[in-house]
């Protein structure tokens, strides 16, 4: 299940940026965060893949949303300029970010090629 992110919850679960200058990701899988807003149609179109995919990856990656609206300064802190902007995150090393309203297939292959992993359904087979 996808979870929203207030700053404080950025700070403590993805990475302090008050304290450290240093990119340092505080999570134990890696993560994809969904920077949206309410009126974003394509933002809208991304949310129920999302959901999926949380769903697939389970106990794998992290999906987490962040609503530009009413978290401006972490949309400032990244540059935000167009939404859906779509940050993934590895467990170790820099997060990459993408923008615009990717279809399943490119989130399969962006997870995999990014992170290295599979769906829990087909990492069975």
């Amino acid at each position: 299940m996808t979870e929203h992110l207030t700053k404080q919850d950025f700070l403590e679960k993805v990475f302090n940026y008050e304290e450290n200058d240093d990119w340092s990701y505080e999570g134990d899988v890696p993560a994809i965060i969904d920077f949206w807003a309410d009126w974003c149609a394509p933002c809208k179109a991304v949310a129920p893949v999302l959901e999926e995919l949380s769903e697939e990856y389970e106990g794998q990656l992290k999906v987490y949303k962040i609503n530009t609206e009413e978290e401006q300064e972490l949309a400032s802190v990244f540059g935000i300029r167009s939404i859906p902007s779509l940050l993934f995150i590895p467990t170790e090393g820099q997060p990459q970010m993408a923008t615009g309203a990717l279809p399943k297939d490119a989130f399969v292959q962006a997870i995999e090629n990014v992170f290295g992993i599979k769906p829990v359904a087909q990492a069975a087979n």
